[in-house]
């Protein structure tokens, strides 16, 4: 039964936008649909999460931030995310379609892979998570189902810390809880902690399992696989797979060590790590075939998806075929005789007549004989040229049209950097092997892309727009620093003063370099305190800068309605444009006054100055006594907050 068709969402137009055209997986938080983007005109998949889950605002609050996290993370093999918006109950992302399949079904299908294919799967992978790494996020459910390999031969890691915001409480089967288990490191199941290296370690295993085709902790109970993951050491994949390089058991047992200290800190680590492991092996050690890699089963063709087409640049063992002409990067489907097969019968000799039946033997020889040639050739041609291809010219192309060139001729592409006085920054300088050479018909090309000369001249960018400074720095292999910005009468506002290191300084390329821009000529702010609102905005506005009025007015000595205060102050210096705000007043707090006739001065003076009030003193001529005599306002009458209060001291006389 399909499914599909009883998926209430194929078929709706979610978010006013998404036109939902097939379901394409189930997991324990969302649904995976294919669906096209009616506003853009494009193929996309939308992961919509479970509406029970929906209903849960903290859980809703974490995907979307997560989601929010690993837009801004652009790599060629992540997949990425579009758009994240929700419709009613439906919460979802709109992310990356990519046609093909995952690890998960090459394994099944082929059971192990040669060396050479699973470290070509291997580098991509960790490539993805390097990147994610230097960007602060960590994946933390690294598996051959979140590993896609597209028609293409692209290999692309999906999941990227949404996985995060999954309990992991979450209902699932016993055996997707067994099989996310595998990969989990000791530090994850003991105490909860979760860093780069847990990728690491997941990495490894997904190596190990595709080298021997079996994981390396295997039990009936979750229990048994835990206690594994924490008292046992990942064996040797060359126990199972005879032959296998011993660099290949380091780089497992490297990334599968139970301390994580013991591990590379994160994927750019392990990647190096498996670029040297690689660069050491043979052709022969790079293809051994694993006891446990199976033909391709035989069956309907329309049944079978070409994983990874001859140009994806990953190599995968393929069915002998017994037959010497055959081309062994072909896929041949060769149905199985069955008991039904019909027979040609043999002719009895005597029901033949002699002469017909000797000529037939001799016709028969000469097309076998012709056959024989045909094959040993066609076998000769591909041993000695058939598999092989030239490598394309593509010095001092820029790094994305030799990629292109590369990949459009069936070649895998390995990009490394260098310095170069004589190739432009960005532009390749060499590769290996070198133009002409030949090479594996699948193989891959190392290109060294020039990062410009080794040291590099800070540029001067007096005067020049910010942007267009920073753009400057790029070329020149640096990297905009800080940027600071002051007043000046001679730089344009926008435009940059001086740099840090100052212009003509040598550095090495991806120096920091700091900013210093232009705030434009400063500007005296006039004074407004007391002028009504709109002649306060009115000399402001004429004198170049923008005007801001506080939300809530304040009580202040000044009428109601007029300025009460002003930030900056008069008197401060500010570039023209900048804002200058106004608050206004409510007018004066009314305060009543109390009684402080017959008190003591400087109690009295307390007293009225702890209220808000100003205090004024007059003393008799003649000797005057520290007791207040009168007061200016009435005790119990109000008086305006910061208004003067006088109070008369007695005299002696």
């Amino acid at each position: 039964m399909d499914t599909t068709l009883q998926d209430p969402l194929v078929g709706q137009l979610l978010d006013g936008r998404y036109r939902v055209q097939a379901r394409i997986a189930a997991g324990g938080m969302a649904t995976v649909y294919q669906a096209m983007d009616t506003r853009l005109d494009r193929v996309l998949a939308l992961k919509v999460m479970h509406p029970g889950l929906a209903t849960d605002e903290a859980f809703v609050e974490r995907f979307i931030r997560e989601a929010k996290s690993v837009a801004r993370l652009s790599h060629p093999n992540v997949v990425g995310v579009f758009d994240q918006g929700a419709d009613g109950t439906y919460v979802y992302l709109a992310m990356e379609y990519v046609a093909g399949c995952t690890l998960r079904d090459v394994l099944r299908e082929r059971g192990a892979l040669q060396p050479r294919a699973a470290l070509d799967v291997l580098e991509p992978i960790l490539a993805a998570l390097g990147a994610a790494h230097r960007a602060g996020l960590v994946h933390r459910d690294m598996k051959p189902e979140n590993v896609l390999i597209g028609d293409d031969g692209r290999v692309k890691v999906a999941d990227f810390g949404l996985v995060r915001a999954v309990d992991t409480n979450t209902t699932a089967s016993t055996g997707s809880v067994l099989g996310t288990v595998s990969y989990l490191a000791p530090e994850q199941l003991e105490h909860g902690t979760a860093d780069a290296r847990v990728d690491v370690y997941a990495c490894g295993v997904v190596l190990y399992e595709m080298l021997t085709g079996g994981k390396p902790h295997t039990g009936g109970t979750v229990a048994q696989i835990l206690y594994q993951h924490l008292h046992e050491d990942v064996l040797p994949p060359s126990g199972l797979v005879p032959g296998l390089a011993p660099q290949l058991d380091e780089l497992v047992a490297l990334a599968c060590a139970r301390d994580p200290q013991l591990r590379p800190q994160d994927a750019v680590a392990l990647l190096s790590r498996a670029q040297e492991a690689r660069a050491q092996l043979t052709d022969a050690q790079l293809d051994i075939v694993p006891p446990e890699a199976r033909e391709l089963a035989a069956g309907d063709g329309s049944e079978r998806t070409d994983v990874i087409p001859r140009t994806a640049g990953v190599q995968l063992p393929l069915p002998e075929t017994g037959e010497a002409g055959l081309d062994r990067t072909s896929r041949l489907e060769v149905p199985q005789a069955s008991e039904q097969t019909t027979r040609l019968r043999p002719v009895p000799a005597e029901e033949a007549p002699r002469g017909g039946l000797l000529q037939r033997r001799r016709l028969a020889t000469v097309i076998a004989a012709v056959l024989l040639v045909l094959g040993v050739g066609t076998g000769v041609w591909y041993i000695n040229s058939g598999q092989f291809t030239t490598v394309p010219a593509v010095l001092d192309m820029t790094q994305a049209k030799a990629e292109k060139t590369l990949r459009d001729d069936g070649l895998g592409v390995k990009v490394v950097r260098g310095f170069s006085s004589n190739v432009e920054r960005g532009h390749v300088m060499k590769t290996d092997p070198a133009n002409g050479k030949r090479i594996r018909g699948t193989g891959t090309v190392t290109v060294t892309i020039s990062r410009g000369p080794e040291i590099v001249d800070v540029p001067d960018l007096s005067g020049t727009p910010v942007a267009d400074a920073k753009r400057k720095l790029r070329d020149r292999g640096l990297v905009p620093g800080t940027v600071t910005r002051e007043f000046s009468d001679e730089v344009a506002k926008g435009s940059v003063i001086r740099t840090d290191p100052d212009a003509g300084s040598k550095r090495r390329p991806d120096t920091a370099v700091g900013l210093t821009v232009s705030r434009g000529s400063a500007v005296e702010v006039p004074g407004v305190l007391g002028n009504d609102r709109a002649d306060a905005a009115a000399t402001l506005r004429a004198a170049g800068f923008q005007v801001r009025f506080a939300d809530q007015p304040v009580f202040s000595t000044q009428d109601k309605g007029t300025v009460a205060r002003q930030t900056p102050a008069e008197g401060g210096r500010l570039g023209k444009g900048d804002p200058v705000t106004l608050t206004l007043s409510k007018g004066p707090e009314m305060i009543p006054v109390p009684d402080v006739t017959g008190k003591n001065v400087d109690d009295a003076k307390k007293q009225l100055t702890d209220l808000g009030f100003q205090v004024e003193v007059k003393k008799p001529l003649l000797f005057p006594q520290d007791t207040v005599d009168s007061q200016s306002v009435e005790a119990g009458k109000k008086a305006p907050k910061g208004g003067t209060i006088t109070i008369e001291l007695k005299g002696a006389l």
